[in-house]
Formats: structure tokens, sequence, C-alpha cells
């Protein structure tokens, strides 16, 4: 079964300029932890060309008028080397992509690196995972942007099987391997939880049947996120998976007025979505700068959302 509902943060890890700093981005995280925020969530490109424009176009992947926060030549920080400063830094908030292009890695040491941030973390790890939208990362990475699907469960049938196996013995048309032995293992059992995004389609379907510990919603289905969850849960039915072990994510719904955000108004929402199937509550909210404050205000707005799960 699924946790209890809880709170998440979207941490920026990426700038449009260099910023003086990406201290105060950690210290958002450390005040997550401190206040009791569930997850905080970091996002991943690995290159960029210099045509955006598939970001606003849901067949490649993006969605209906998006547009990519950073130019072509935005700064964006590698996700996992994030989340390993955040794990040094905090002791029990849990530590997750949203998402990781996992496709763009080699499975084996994607797997090790997963393996060895969830032992160091003491199991604090979430792997949300998706297939992106951009031709040119995967063109960069020596990978065909039409097989990006097949890419994807892959990686993730490789990163489970040496998660969860002594000895693992793996043979496709990508890769074939025997008697492979890969140590320590992920401390969360049998291997570190898959959070599958994608829109409510055959293949993403499937896949998060397949693997998915958690589904984070792209497009209408995450704007539109009852109808959404109504629609997954019946087609992960119908390919033999149980959907009440499925978490959810979902946007909380800020409620802002001339003065702020109104804390008290923004938790009415909340009942209703759990009803529907959310389990994690991702808050874009705008946080003070410094630990202490950040805490304070942070610590606030969980109490209040504790009230209402």
């Amino acid at each position: 079964m699924k946790d209890k509902p809880y709170l998440s943060l979207q941490l920026r890890t990426f700038a449009s300029e260099e910023p003086e700093s990406w201290s105060p981005m950690i210290d958002q995280a450390v005040a997550a932890d401190r206040a009791g925020i569930g997850k905080v969530v970091v996002s991943d490109h690995v290159v960029f060309g210099e045509n955006l424009d598939a970001y606003a176009d849901p067949t490649l992947g993006g969605v209906a008028g998006g547009k990519q926060p950073t130019g072509p030549d935005g700064l964006w920080l590698d996700p996992l080397t994030v989340l390993s400063v955040i794990a040094g830094r905090t002791s029990k908030i849990r530590l997750g992509t949203n998402i990781l292009l996992a496709a763009l890695r080699r499975p084996a040491v994607l797997a090790k690196s997963v393996a060895t941030l969830d032992v160091l973390s003491r199991g604090r790890v979430d792997l949300g995972v998706g297939v992106g939208w951009q031709k040119e990362e995967y063109e960069a990475c020596g990978l065909d942007f039409s097989s990006r699907g097949r890419l994807l469960d892959h990686t993730l049938e490789v990163c489970q099987l040496i998660w969860a196996e002594e000895k693992a013995d793996y043979d496709t048309p990508e890769l074939t391997f025997s008697s492979i032995h890969a140590m320590p293992k992920p401390l969360q059992k049998p291997g570190v939880p898959l959070w599958v995004s994608g829109t409510v389609n055959k293949h993403s379907m499937a896949r998060l049947a397949k693997f998915g510990s958690g589904w984070i919603p792209w497009g209408q289905d995450a704007v539109n996120i009852s109808k959404g969850i109504e629609a997954m849960r019946n087609e992960v039915s119908a390919l033999g998976r149980d959907p009440s072990s499925i978490a959810v994510v979902g946007t909380l719904p800020i409620v802002r007025e001339e003065d702020g955000i109104n804390i008290s108004a923004t938790m009415e929402s909340v009942p209703s979505l759990v009803a529907s199937g959310v389990t994690d509550f991702r808050a874009y909210l705008p946080i003070p700068t410094g630990v202490e404050e950040a805490t304070d205000y942070l610590s606030g707005v969980v109490e209040r959302f504790r009230e209402v799960v």
C-alpha cells in the first residue's frame, strides 16, 4: 500500500545565468528536511540543441503550450550529484528525480550510482524517470531518439535486475551479460522505487504497470489530475496491475491573494485530491531565503497540510 500523503518540493537546479551561488537551493532542501516536508525532487538535462520548440509539442514528449525555462545555454546541474550533496546535509527527507532521463545513462553505471546514493542516504531515494522531448539530447549521447521508449524500458530492466539479484544474467538485442555481480545493493528492497512519468498512453502505462511504484502525470493528465488518475487506473488494471499500489504526484493548487499566498485556502482542495488518489503533493511556493526563515515558513505549511489529510 502507498504511504500517507505528503508534501514535496521541486528544487530549482537550473538557471538562465550563472548565479552567485547554488547554496540557497541546498539551504531550501535543509529547511524542508527540518520542517517535515516529505520529499525534494530535482530535474535533468544533459545537453541542449538550439531549437527548443519541441518542448511545446506533445507528440514529441513535450506539453502543449509549454515553454522551456532556460535557453540552450542555461545551466543545469546533474541531478544525482545534487542529491548526493543534499543527502549529506539532511537526515529524513526523501530524495527524488523529477525526472531523470535514465535512457541517456548506461544502465549498469546508473544502477551503481543510484544504489550508492541509496546506501549513503540510508534508503531515501525515489527515481523518477521519463523519455524526455529533445532529439538532440539523445543524439549527443549516441542514441536513437525514435527508440527512446524501448531504451528507457531496457535501462529500467537492467537496474531492477542488478539491484535485486546477487548474480545477474541478461540477454536482449541491446545488451547481453551473464553472472554479473554488483555491490552494494540499494538499502531499499528489492530496489530503489521507480516513478514513471508520462501521459495515459499504451507505452507509458505498460511501463508504469511493469516498473512503477509511482506515477508522475504529464500534460493534460497532470492538469486534470482526477480524470488522469481514473484513466491510469483503468489502463494498469487491464494490464493486471493493482492500481491501489501506485502512488501519484499531483500539483498542490496554490491560492494567491493580494497580500500573498493563503495557506489555509490552499489546503482546502487537498482532501478531494487525496480522495482522487494523489499521494505526493508538489508545492510550488515562494520560499524565504535563509535556513531558519525557510524552516519556520515550511513548518507552518506542513502543520496546516497535516491537519487536512
